[in-house]
Protein backbone atom coordinates (compact mmCIF):
# COMPACT_ATOMS: atom_id res chain seq x y z
CA UNK A 1 0.00 0.00 0.00
CA UNK A 2 1.37 3.42 -0.90
CA UNK A 3 1.30 6.46 1.35
CA UNK A 4 -1.44 8.98 0.66
CA UNK A 5 -1.03 12.53 2.00
CA UNK A 6 -4.04 14.84 1.91
CA UNK A 7 -3.75 18.56 2.72
CA UNK A 8 -7.08 19.90 3.97
CA UNK A 9 -7.94 23.50 3.21
CA UNK A 10 -7.91 25.41 6.53
CA UNK A 11 -7.13 22.17 8.37
CA UNK A 12 -4.59 19.42 9.02
CA UNK A 13 -2.52 17.11 6.86
CA UNK A 14 -3.83 13.54 6.78
CA UNK A 15 -1.34 10.73 6.24
CA UNK A 16 -2.55 7.22 5.52
CA UNK A 17 -1.13 4.06 4.04
CA UNK A 18 2.29 2.48 4.52
CA UNK A 19 4.19 4.83 6.86
CA UNK A 20 5.24 5.38 10.46
CA UNK A 21 6.07 8.77 11.98
CA UNK A 22 9.18 9.01 14.22
CA UNK A 23 10.69 11.72 16.42
CA UNK A 24 14.25 12.94 15.87
CA UNK A 25 15.60 10.20 18.16
CA UNK A 26 13.91 7.49 16.08
CA UNK A 27 11.11 6.75 18.54
CA UNK A 28 7.76 5.98 16.88
CA UNK A 29 5.13 8.70 17.25
CA UNK A 30 2.37 6.91 15.36
CA UNK A 31 1.14 3.39 14.89
CA UNK A 32 2.20 1.80 11.60
CA UNK A 33 -0.33 2.20 8.81
CA UNK A 34 -2.85 4.09 10.98
CA UNK A 35 -4.31 7.31 9.55
CA UNK A 36 -2.61 10.28 11.23
CA UNK A 37 -3.59 13.96 11.21
CA UNK A 38 -0.75 16.49 11.55
CA UNK A 39 -1.21 20.06 12.79
CA UNK A 40 -0.63 22.93 10.35
CA UNK A 41 -1.99 25.84 12.39
CA UNK A 42 0.52 25.66 15.25
CA UNK A 43 -2.17 25.89 17.95
CA UNK A 44 -2.50 22.17 18.76
CA UNK A 45 -1.75 21.17 22.33
CA UNK A 46 -0.81 17.71 21.03
CA UNK A 47 1.85 18.62 18.42
CA UNK A 48 2.71 17.33 15.93
CA UNK A 49 -0.83 15.95 15.87
CA UNK A 50 -3.98 17.90 15.13
CA UNK A 51 -6.42 18.37 18.01
CA UNK A 52 -8.98 20.47 16.10
CA UNK A 53 -7.75 23.86 17.38
CA UNK A 54 -7.52 25.14 13.78
CA UNK A 55 -11.29 25.68 13.96
CA UNK A 56 -11.06 27.67 17.22
CA UNK A 57 -8.25 29.92 15.97
CA UNK A 58 -9.86 30.32 12.51
CA UNK A 59 -6.78 28.98 10.73
CA UNK A 60 -6.71 29.92 7.05
CA UNK A 61 -4.43 28.04 4.71
CA UNK A 62 -3.44 28.76 1.18
CA UNK A 63 -3.50 25.74 -1.10
CA UNK A 64 -1.72 26.45 -4.36
CA UNK A 65 -3.51 25.62 -7.57
CA UNK A 66 -6.96 26.65 -6.36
Amino acid sequence: MTTKITVFDNGPIKMEGDFQLHDMEGKPLSEPNKATFLCRCGASENKPFCDGKHKKVSFKSEIHGK
